[in-house]
């Protein structure tokens, strides 16, 4: 026996959303890969399956909710330092994979469960989910596609994006995931 729940439409049907519906539902992704990342129980849930499907939007609430977790890594940070494998304290940075498929992630379990520092949840979100690399369905450009001309014209976000999805500089994910929050979240409010 299988039970189900309907929560609300899959993020895919928001793709050609309001801008301001979009810029409020890639603010939630990336609180949520902050939240998995980084949280008070000391406990890392990976994300290894980001797909448009895998999330979707409550129909009252317009909250972004995850529905299909069953491709979670969790990684015990309290153990990781206790244990203090090899490297267990430099910061890792996931390797942006650039594959002629939908949903790409390359990650290695080994290294997730060993780093208490880990980018992977951005990538995967920014990867797949917001950044012009992600495709889904035939379609290509990311939940953020198309932006205003003023947000377009000045840039920051596709940097921010192109960072967060394909870093350049040395930790530069981090920093990108960090600054892109702050700015999706001024520009959510500023679209309220």
């Amino acid at each position: 026996m299988v039970a189900v729940n309907y929560v609300g439409e899959e993020l895919w049907s928001y793709f050609n959303a309001p801008w301001e519906k979009r810029v409020d539902l890639a603010w939630q992704l990336m609180e949520i890969a902050e939240q998995l990342t980084n949280n008070d129980f000391e406990f890392a849930l990976y994300l290894l399956d980001v797909s448009f499907d895998n999330f979707a939007v409550g129909p009252r609430d317009g909250k972004v909710i995850i529905v299909d977790a069953e491709n979670v890594l969790v990684a015990d940070k309290r153990l990781i330092r206790q244990n203090k494998p090899e490297n267990w304290d430099v910061w890792y940075e996931s390797k942006f994979d650039d594959c002629d498929k939908e949903a790409c992630l390359s990650f290695s379990k080994e290294i997730l469960c060993t780093r208490v520092t880990v980018d992977h949840n951005y990538y995967a979100i920014c990867q797949n989910l917001l950044s012009r690399h992600a495709t889904w369905r035939g379609t290509s450009g990311g939940l953020l596609h198309d932006p205003p001309a003023d947000i377009a014209k000045d840039g920051r976000l596709e940097a921010l994006l192109d960072e967060c999805a394909n870093p350049k500089k040395r930790y530069g994910r981090f920093q990108a995931a960090k600054e892109l929050r702050e700015y999706l979240a001024q520009l959510s409010n500023n679209v309220r």
